[in-house]
């Protein structure tokens, strides 16, 4: 698979370059920048600090490389995101996702472009994550009705949205898993006086430093409570499960593709 890293200077773009170069069925062809960025025209190798030359180009227009490509990974800003999957559209390339942020109506933009291209957008794409919300929906299943719900999620000082993707996803996944939405049940930190509503789930976000990802799931019953937690020491296990998504696009038709898929979970 030929692949494009858009957003090569950010935290994941830099690890996603590094270990698909490491790997055999994987071959870089190009990065995308920002335009204006001072690093344009490098080597790519150069630019990731990966110590040593790659031999492909970055560039700030990724429609000039796009048809070298067969599969583009983005985990850039969710502007730069909306750009990206409307030239996945246009040229017919498989895009793996991981931005987060994006409103309903922008979300919207990627379930449509399953129509034309192999579309796999995953908030998280820690393998050990998704086996977490496996355990989340069996938990909710079995006692969510009985137990009051928590998240805690915490990321360093410069993560731009609240909650967290990943937090939303595992909300969403218990949310299904007790045949509600989680718009209608979700409920965001409290103040002064703020009874709990039995039925909800409670959200509060943490920045602070440079914590690269942390989540913890309370479910709180009397006398007893349960705490489900993943934390991850630094970003590689979402780069290498990014890898892993695009190699998992590979011959596939237009859709709507998740990690669950990658997984088989």
């Amino acid at each position: 698979m030929k692949l494009i890293v858009v957003g090569p200077r950010g935290k994941m773009g830099r690890l996603i370059t590094k270990i698909a170069a490491e790997r055999d069925d994987l071959e870089l062809v190009a990065g995308v920048g920002p335009k204006g960025r001072d690093y344009i025209g490098k080597d790519l190798g150069v630019v990731t600090a990966v110590g040593y030359d790659l031999g492909v180009p970055v560039v700030d227009d990724l429609e000039s490389v796009i048809d070298k490509c067969d599969v583009i990974i983005d985990f850039s800003t969710k502007e730069m995101a909306m750009e990206v999957v409307k030239l996945a559209i246009a040229h017919k390339k498989a895009l793996v996702c991981g931005t987060t942020g994006f409103s309903a109506e922008e979300f919207a933009e990627f379930e449509k472009a399953a129509e034309t291209i192999p579309m796999l957008y995953a908030a998280n794409t820690s393998k050990l994550v998704n086996v977490m919300n496996k355990l989340l929906e069996l938990v909710a299943k079995t006692v969510g009705e009985e137990v009051d719900i928590e998240i805690l999620e915490m990321h360093d000082q410069w993560k731009k949205d609240a909650p967290s993707g990943t937090s939303k996803e595992m909300g969403e996944v218990m949310a299904h898993a007790l045949g509600k939405e989680l718009s209608e049940i979700k409920v965001h930190g409290r103040e002064g006086e703020s009874p709990r509503v039995p039925g909800t789930i409670g959200y509060h976000s943490l920045r602070a430093g440079n914590i690269p990802s942390s989540h913890t799931v309370f479910f709180g019953g009397m006398g007893e409570r349960l705490e489900i937690t993943h934390h991850s020491y630094n970003w590689e296990c979402f780069a290498r499960g990014a890898c892993d998504c695009a190699a998992y696009l590979e011959g596939k038709e237009p859709g709507f593709y998740t990690i669950k898929g990658v997984l088989n979970i």
